[in-house]
């Protein structure tokens, strides 16, 4: 680990994630011997990272650091906030402080790895502190795509750190949890000296749209979807969307069946935290959707960014037990996808047209608004919060720079804005300017199934390889003191050729091998790996000469 050299009268900032990517939103404050941690979010893994289910952050720092680290503050539920949690705290076991939606979100998580019982867990609300010793933390309300948002101030003896999860300023929330102005305006007259503020949007130069402009179109359409079932599709984190779509239903007279074990669970919080307002006779259970009249049924259906396992992609792929898509249905997506996620949307709703299905989705139909603020409410947190110094994160670089750009509009000299990346430790003292006050590895962390962390780059090379060209086995049986051939050598293809109608490729490959071997056999002393390496070379360089393709090449000898 490369050295960390933060004095006692400094305060450190660094990101384990966030920075440079969309995800993985992890913050650390650190002064003297505490460590408090913002956020335990996941990266949801890109098309090459094959096989992985989501990507975390590495926390040997932290591990390394374990006896300063006091606590995990969460700013709000989405998954790459909370997503890492459990991960998170199998690493570093602290007590966890979080408003009341992302608690319940973390005790299923938890309680879904067995872990709900060794773990402390404080809810917090708008205006709550939570004492450290030599720091605090202070949460104000501010406003998102899910309730219980909050930005948090880390007062520290060297100056207020604020970090403002993600954030845009909607005045007319449909959860009626508006923005705590006031807090956010006396922080920043009482001081701060470093904002950490969410970039996601920082190249869009506007005012986000409200939720309550999204819920007039809901509004609108389930009215005009007279015929036909409604098939709902949002993030099951979205309760905004959940909360829109289950009162139009309401309203309009259809019964609602939850599908996909996430949504299910969302609605259940939603009820009983008091932001859903379902009467027990407007839900059915999922065996009951034959029984009631298509223009009369909402399905809530996971599945918006395309996963293929989720309840929507098997409704239009025909596999899912209980739905079949019938020509009249009316699909909404409430959401827009995730960087990496295009492809799958897009193949998700051409399944649900041929179908013929009537999809609704995009921006022209003013069903979706990012919970991200643009660059105006970008500049009027700047503008409340007055920092000295400016470090943006939750963004790609392009997103970070044009934010830091948007912060010297504002009068905050250049030389006070800091792009860092993660693993970068930046310190403060409060008199002289902020330096690097070293670098620890923050490298991603696959996870993979229950493996965690055991998923390199060799392994993902390979997987992308298979995927790519294919996988040729060479078998043979060798006796390697005779210097004798004693079975094969035989070929045998997996996604590279179609075996019986590739004959004479097959039979010319064996012969490539067959020389190859007796070639390796007449050194003086040829050893099993000289053999091996040499068929992985003669084979590659003939099939990709007659194909123009690399299958990945695998020996399996027998040596007697």
């Amino acid at each position: 680990m490369d050295k960390v050299d933060i004095k006692p009268n400094e305060v450190a900032v660094y990101a384990l994630g966030g920075l440079g990517e969309i995800g993985k939103n992890t913050y650390g404050i650190e002064y003297q011997d505490e460590i408090i941690i913002v956020d335990a979010g996941i990266k949801f893994p890109e098309d090459s990272l094959l096989g992985i289910d989501y990507v975390i952050p590495d926390y040997s720092y932290l591990v390394e650091n374990i006896d300063k680290v006091k606590g995990l503050v969460i700013t709000h539920g989405h998954e790459d906030h909370i997503g890492a949690i459990a991960y998170f705290l199998q690493a570093v076991n602290v007590p966890v402080y979080a408003g009341p939606l992302a608690m319940a979100l973390i005790r299923n998580k938890l309680e879904e790895k067995q872990m709900l019982n060794r773990v402390e867990l404080h809810e917090i609300t708008d205006g709550s502190v939570v004492d450290f010793g030599k720091t605090s933390a202070e949460f104000f309300r501010t406003t998102h795509s899910i309730p219980d948002v909050f930005g948090i101030a880390i007062k520290t003896p060297v100056g207020t750190i604020v970090e403002t999860g993600d954030f845009k300023f909607d005045l007319t929330p449909t959860t009626k949890q508006k923005p705590n102005l006031w807090s956010m305006a006396r922080i920043g007259e009482e001081g701060v000296l470093l904002l950490m503020s969410d970039s996601t949007n920082a190249e869009r130069p506007e005012w986000t749209k409200s939720e309550a402009w999204v819920q007039k179109t809901v509004d609108k359409l389930f009215k005009q979807l007279k015929h036909g079932r409604i098939i709902f599709a949002t993030f099951a984190s979205n309760m905004n969307r959940i909360k829109m779509a289950t009162d139009a239903a309401i309203a309009n007279g259809r019964k609602i069946a939850v599908f996909g074990r996430s949504m299910e669970s969302a609605i259940t919080n939603g009820r009983a935290l008091g932001y859903l307002d379902i009467p027990e006779d407007a839900l059915i259970e999922q065996s009951q959707i034959k029984n009631i009249p298509d223009d009369e049924l909402l399905i809530m259906s996971t599945g918006s960014q395309g996963e293929s396992m989720a309840a929507l992609a098997r409704i239009a792929n025909g596999t899912h037990k209980q739905v079949r898509l019938k020509p009249k249905d009316n699909v909404i997506f409430s959401s827009s996808p995730i960087p990496g996620n295009t492809a799958s949307v897009n193949a998700v709703i051409n399944k649900l047209e041929e179908g013929g299905a009537n999809v609704i989705h995009g921006k022209l139909n003013n069903i979706h608004t990012s919970g991200h603020g643009g660059q105006e409410e970008q500049k009027l947190m700047l503008s409340l919060m007055k920092p000295k110094y400016f470090m943006p994160v939750h963004g790609e670089f392009r997103m970070l720079k044009v934010h830091a750009g948007l912060a010297e509009e504002l009068d905050i000299p250049k030389e006070n804005t800091f792009i860092q990346e993660n693993g970068d430790v930046l310190a403060f003292d409060g008199v002289n300017e902020p330096r690097l006050a070293g670098h620890f590895p923050a490298e991603d962390t696959y996870i993979d199934g229950s493996g965690i962390g055991d998923i390199g780059s060799v392994v993902l090379h390979d997987r992308l390889k298979l995927s790519q060209d294919g996988l040729v086995i060479v078998t043979a049986t060798i006796d390697l003191k005779k210097k004798e051939i004693l079975s094969g050598p035989d070929i045998l293809s997996r996604g590279f050729v179609y075996m019986r109608e590739s004959g004479d490729l097959i039979n010319d490959g064996r012969h490539v091998i067959f020389n190859t071997i007796r070639k390796v056999m007449s050194q003086k002393t040829p050893s099993e790996s000289d053999i091996r390496q040499a068929i992985i070379d003669d084979l590659s360089k003939y099939l990709h000469k007659e194909t123009a393709r690399k299958p990945m090449i695998l020996p399996m000898l027998i040596m007697v």
